[in-house]
């Protein structure tokens, strides 16, 4: 004789990958954040203060 299907328990196991894959896609989501922010902030900016004296003489 045949199980009977438990319908919660295959609902469960759904949800679980479901949440599984939402994870991993904020984590890869942070960590791309987390490396411009990086990048960004490593390089001096290019339009604060390259020169003091370089607009003066227009």
């Amino acid at each position: 004789m045949a199980f009977k299907p438990n319908y919660n328990l295959a609902r469960a196991d759904r949800n679980r990958a479901k949440q599984a894959r939402r994870d991993e896609k904020l984590r890869k989501k942070l960590e791309a954040s987390e490396l411009r922010k990086a990048a960004q902030n490593a390089q001096p900016p290019a339009t604060a203060e390259a020169e003091p004296g370089a607009e003066k003489d227009k």
